[in-house]
C-alpha cells in the first residue's frame, strides 16, 4: 500500500516510531537543560559535554562489568549517578559563587566548561570510536501493524515517558522540587525564611546534570561513541528548550517531538538535506511564536 511516490505505509510508520524513539533521547537532554535554565537561569553550554561523558562512562562501565545484560542495567544506573556526582563537585566549586554574574558571564564560564570537559575525555579514552551493545533481548526488530521496529528504539519509548513523568512528579510533588520552583521565582524570600537556596540550587543543578548523563547512556547503544558528540547534542537542545519555551518541562517534550520526527521525516522524504528539516521547523515555529510554543518561566 502506497502513501506516495516511492513511499510505503510501512515506511511511514517506521520512521514514525524511530523519530519518536529519537525525541526520547532528545527530550531526556533538554529536559535536564530547560530544568537547570528555569530554576538557576543559567545557560549551561557544558550541558552536552556531560551527556557526552555519561556515554563514555557507561562504555567504561559496561567494559568493566562484563558486558552483557548485567553491565549494560547497571551502566545505565552508575554512568549518570557519576555524571552528577561530577556536577555537584563542579557546582560547589565553581558555579555557587557564579549565580549573581550576568547571563553573557555564566554563558562564558560553561563555555570554558565545555572545553575543558572535552579535552578531559580525549585525556582518558582517547579519539577513537568506543560502542555498547544493548542486552541480547533489545537487539533486532519486531513488526507493529505491518512496520519494522528496533527492540532497543521501543525501550526508549518507554524510558523518554517514564523520566518526563519523574521530573513532573519531582517538581510538582515534592518538598524541594516546590522549593526548586519557589526559588526560581523569588530567590530572596526563600532565602529570607531559613532555606539554604545555595544548595537547593546544588540539588537543582545535579538533577539536570543526571539527565544529561542518562541520555548519554541511553544512547550509547545506537551511535558511535566519540569526542566531539556534544556539539551537535548541545545545539539540539538549546533549540529544543527555545521552541517549546525556556524552563517549560513540557515545552521541551513538544519541541522534542518536533525535532526528532521531522529530522526522521527528512531522512524518509530527502535523505540528502534531512539535516534542514528540523532547523526549518524551528524557524517556523519561532516565525509564529517567538517566545516558544508554551509558556516560558523566564
Amino acid at each position: 500500500m502506497e502513501a506516495g511516490a516511492g513511499v510505503t505505509l510501512a515506511a511511514l510508520g517506521s520512521h514514525f516510531f524511530v523519530g519518536l524513539s529519537r525525541a526520547m533521547i532528545l527530550f531526556i537532554v533538554s529536559s535536564g537543560l530547560s530544568f537547570v535554565l528555569g530554576v538557576l537561569r543559567v545557560p549551561n553550554v557544558a550541558h552536552g559535554s556531560l551527556y557526552m561523558l555519561g556515554a563514555f562512562l557507561a562504555f567504561s562501565m559496561s567494559k568493566m562489568l562484563g558486558g552483557g545484560a548485567t553491565g549494560f542495567w547497571l551502566s545505565l544506573v552508575l554512568a549518570p549517578c557519576m555524571v552528577a556526582a561530577v556536577s555537584l563537585v563542579t557546582e560547589r566549586l565553581l558555579f555557587c559563587h557564579l549565580y549573581q554574574r550576568e547571563h553573557l558571564m555564566l554563558l562564558l564560564f560553561t563555555f570554558a566548561l565545555m572545553l575543558i570537559f572535552g579535552d578531559l575525555v580525549k585525556i582518558v579514552w582517547g579519539a577513537e570510536y568506543r560502542s555498547i551493545m544493548a542486552p541480547e533481548f533489545l537487539r533486532g526488530s519486531i513488526s507493529i501493524f505491518g512496520s519494522s521496529f528496533p527492540r532497543y528504539n521501543l525501550f526508549l519509548l518507554i524510558i523518554g515517558p517514564a523520566a518526563a513523568a519523574g521530573l513532573w512528579l519531582f517538581t510538582n510533588k515534592t518538598k524541594i522540587g516546590k522549593i526548586s520552583r519557589a526559588a526560581a521565582v523569588d530567590m530572596e524570600m526563600v532565602n529570607a525564611i531559613g532555606i539554604n537556596v545555595s544548595w537547593v540550587f546544588a540539588f537543582a543543578f545535579v538533577i539536570g546534570c543526571f539527565l544529561a548523563g542518562l541520555g548519554g547512556a541511553l544512547v550509547a547503544p545506537t551511535i558511535s561513541i566519540t569526542i566531539g558528540m556534544d556539539h551537535n547534542i548541545i545545539i539540539e537542545a538549546f533549540l529544543i528548550v527555545t521552541i517549546g519555551g525556556l524552563g517549560n518541562m513540557w515545552g521541551a517534550m513538544v519541541g522534542s517531538l518536533i525535532f526528532g520526527l521531522t529530522q526522521s521525516f527528512g531522512v524518509l522524504f530527502w535523505p540528502q538535506f534531512a539535516i534542514v528539516f528540523p532547523y526549518m521547523a524551528v524557524v517556523i515555529v519561532l516565525l509564529i511564536r517567538p517566545k516558544g510554543m508554551l509558556k516560558s518561566v523566564w
